[in-house]
């Protein structure tokens, strides 16, 4: 056997055990963390979501960002206080959590919805607030330039609105690239994000520091599955193009529309945000001092008493 030979045989057999490694942690993890709500399958789609509050109430529509999933909305409390009158139901999004994310579709914000509209017509919800943080909020203003349901308006939270340059976009799109995604995200992918993962939460959070109750609550460990972190590149790689398609229709979106953002956010520049309130024609911006990312997470309050106000107009 040549030296070639035999770096290929042990590169191989590596990567057999990363993979089978990384499977057997994701199988791990879902014993740990099982799933909290409930499923509804639409359009041959199986989506985890979670229904609280008085169904007879208004209803709000929670959508999370890019890599997270329910327990983000739960911890931060937002669930908790919207529940006391409003209907409060959230979904993971498709790829993750506990929701599927076919491979033979692109999975853009526009499609998202679409599949959303359908989930929520067979759960008898029409007129809804939407809610969505980071790239949540995309998806929320998907749902708002459609004009075959009804919404009753858009609460936006750390969003990103407008296409700029972002070299860290593509460095995180790796994992969505076809065949060699895969074995990224089967290999290295799951260790790499374990090692960065503290410091990519330091930076969401800051100035603030990561709250004790997110620390202990939110399930990393699903973070870290090959699926999920394929989802999570998938959305990096459409983040901007979404935003220039986007752009043209916010000068006719005619809903009611609350737009937070923290000032010091490291992620996304709160700029988009005062940008996009200028774009709008009904919108208020509400711009958070000492606050990053997670804006959900440093005024939860805030936040739902601009939902109630929508829902209750």
């Amino acid at each position: 056997m040549t030296t070639a030979e035999t770096v290929l045989l042990i590169a191989a057999l590596l990567s057999a055990i990363l993979v089978i490694g990384n499977i057997g942690f994701s199988k791990l993890a879902e014993r740990r963390n099982p799933p909290i709500g409930k499923f509804i399958e639409c359009d041959g789609v199986k989506l985890h979501y979670i229904d609280r509050g008085d169904p007879a109430a208004p209803c709000v529509v929670l959508l999370h960002g890019n890599g997270s999933m329910i327990q983000d909305f739960i911890i931060s409390g937002m669930v908790d206080l919207l529940a006391r009158s409003n209907r409060v139901v959230c979904f993971d999004r498709p790829g993750f959590g506990y929701s599927q994310r076919p491979r033979l579709r692109i999975w853009s914000a526009a499609a998202q919805a679409a599949l959303l509209v359908k989930a929520l017509e067979q759960l008898g919800i029409r007129d809804p607030v939407v809610l969505g943080h980071s790239w949540g909020a995309l998806v929320a203003i998907a749902l708002g330039v459609r004009k075959d349901y009804p919404i009753r308006g858009l609460v936006l939270a750390s969003g990103y609105y407008f296409p700029t340059g972002r070299l860290d976009v593509w460095l995180m799109s790796g994992p969505a690239i076809p065949v060699l995604g895969d074995l990224v995200s089967y290999t290295v992918a799951p260790i790499i994000s374990w090692a960065v993962l503290p410091g990519a939460l330091r930076k969401i959070f800051a100035p603030r520091s990561v709250p004790l109750t997110f620390k202990n609550g939110f399930p990393a460990s699903l973070v870290l599955r090959p699926t999920q972190l394929r989802a999570a590149a998938e959305e990096s790689a459409l983040l901007i193009s979404t935003a220039a398609q986007f752009q043209a229709h916010y000068s006719t979106l005619g809903h009611q529309v609350r737009i937070f953002h923290g000032v010091e956010d490291q992620v996304i520049e709160f700029k988009q945000a005062r940008d996009l309130h200028k774009a709008l024609p009904r919108s208020d911006l509400h711009l958070v001092p000492n606050a990053g990312h997670m804006v959900t997470h440093a005024d939860p309050a805030a936040i739902v008493e601009a939902v109630n106000s929508i829902a209750n107009s």
